[in-house]
């Protein structure tokens, strides 16, 4: 999914960081990685659930070739600030929060006033839609792929499934830690994989045994890694923090005056915003991105015609990626014309 770069991952600490919740920490930390540091134009990208830095570089060789990205952990993830490195992490967190922090970090940390693109995939999207609501003045233009603005009650149940199958399991404990490192509980994250993997794509995905498209010739190879080995080096705690923060998901509550309506909140949302819904996508449905685009008052909705869900967004299909990054391409060149 990555690609390949010389970069290094770097670090931005931020002193006395207050939560939305009430809690401060002495230091709060961003990891992050910049691509192509001498180009003109910006490009931001926050990771996803589950995302890494390395995972979260489909279309820096792409569309965004041109542009320096800024690939930036969310907090949570185990890369930036998290409960698995941060003693008094608080167990939950908003996008609010890892907007504010990045925003320090491009505003204080690398003198960066605007952001020529901002692209998010899942959480990222839905980080790219806080950031859009809490600094129009910064965000030049935004790419959402299989996301949303408010996190939909079909969205927050069905990830009630994988959090309580993880916090039920016999090797899961919630305490207070006393130092820093990841907690182990396998069985737990097993549980909770098991309970997410038929999400992730479509029924036509699986009956296509299209999990021979990434090396898994049977559907059992595929279950253990996609519910046992791509979790093991995932801490309980960072899951649960995220998957937390998943669910709240809403810009409404970005500005006081939106009284909770998202359908004001979109609307104060000005610039050019590309909207990228998959078609078979069993977490954000594609009819819920339609009607956020008819509400943008610049914005235009692709739907991504393929059966590999959720997924569909997160390079896991060379094809599916291929046509966003037209897309993206079209978008991004659509936009200079307008410049």
């Amino acid at each position: 999914m990555s690609s390949p770069t010389n970069s290094t991952v770097e670090f931005f600490d931020i002193p006395n960081f207050t939560f939305q919740d009430g809690t401060t920490l002495s230091n709060v930390r961003l990891a992050y990685q910049q691509l192509n540091k001498s180009a003109t134009k910006m490009a931001l990208i926050p990771t996803c659930f589950r995302g890494r830095i390395q995972s979260t570089l489909n279309f820096a060789q792409g569309s965004l070739h041109d542009y320096r990205v800024i690939v930036v952990a969310l907090l949570g993830n185990g890369e930036s600030s998290s409960p698995s490195n941060t003693l008094g992490f608080p167990s939950t967190i908003d996008y609010r929060d890892c907007v504010r922090a990045q925003h320090q970090l491009l505003t204080q940390g690398l003198g960066i006033k605007s952001i020529d693109v901002m692209l998010g995939f899942s959480m990222g999207g839905q980080c790219t839609y806080h950031w859009a609501a809490m600094h129009p003045e910064m965000v030049r233009s935004a790419v959402i792929m299989c996301s949303s603005a408010r996190t939909s009650r079909h969205n927050y149940q069905f990830l009630e499934g994988p959090r309580v199958a993880l916090e039920n399991s016999a090797d899961y404990v919630a305490a207070e830690r006393k130092e820093v490192g990841k907690l182990e509980a396998p069985r737990g994250l097993r549980a909770f994989g098991k309970a997410y993997s038929a999400w992730l794509t479509s029924v036509a995905w699986f009956e296509d045994q299209l999990y021979q498209e990434l090396g898994y010739q049977t559907l059992s190879k595929w279950d253990q890694a996609a519910t046992d080995l791509n979790y093991r080096d995932w801490d309980p705690e960072d899951l649960l923090v995220m998957l937390r923060m998943w669910q709240k998901g809403d810009i409404s509550v970005c500005d006081p005056k939106c009284d909770g309506s998202l359908e004001i909140a979109l609307s104060k949302i000005t610039v050019p915003v590309l909207l990228m819904p998959c078609q078979t996508d069993q977490y954000f449905y594609w009819g819920a991105s339609e009607k956020e685009a008819r509400l943008l008052p610049n914005a235009k909705c692709e739907i991504i015609p393929s059966v590999w869900g959720h997924m569909a967004g997160s390079g896991s299909s060379r094809q599916d990626t291929a046509w966003m990054d037209n897309k993206i391409k079209e978008f991004l060149e659509l936009n200079d014309d307008r410049d």
